[in-house]
């Protein structure tokens, strides 16, 4: 019986470090992830880029990155037609957990994404610009 609850328990073990490493968007991705300083190079490079803030109004308020489009993550499935498939979406949230949901929502659904690693809080560690 011990030896059951032994399997049990790394099996749950092992379902737990996967689902954790799903939602940081480690595995099983179809869209790059880029530090902020890639992003900034990105951003002031191609103008086939729209730069997607998907937190909250009052988080965007206390500070953004100049030039993003703010969609909330649970406004986004219903304002997707905002968006053109036809740019790289750059993808943000506060540190990095919204971006990769909105990042793996905007791909599923035909878009180009790539998810800022770390977020706003990223992009402002660096110094980067900001409003």
């Amino acid at each position: 019986m011990k030896f059951n609850i032994n399997i049990l328990y790394w099996i749950a073990m092992a379902l737990l470090a996967l689902s954790f490493a799903y939602m940081r968007g480690w595995i099983l991705t179809d869209f790059p992830s880029v530090s902020a300083k890639q992003a900034y190079t990105m951003i002031k490079s191609d103008d086939n880029i729209t730069l997607l803030d998907v937190r909250t109004q009052a988080e965007y308020n206390y500070g953004h990155i100049k030039g993003a489009t703010l969609i909330p993550l649970d406004k986004l499935q219903d304002n997707l037609s905002k968006l053109s498939k036809e740019k790289k979406i750059v993808v943000y949230c506060q540190s990095g957990n919204r971006s990769i949901k909105a990042s793996r929502l905007l791909e599923k659904n035909g878009y180009l994404p790539i998810n800022l690693k770390g977020g706003y809080l990223a992009w402002r560690r660096e110094g980067l610009d900001k409003r």
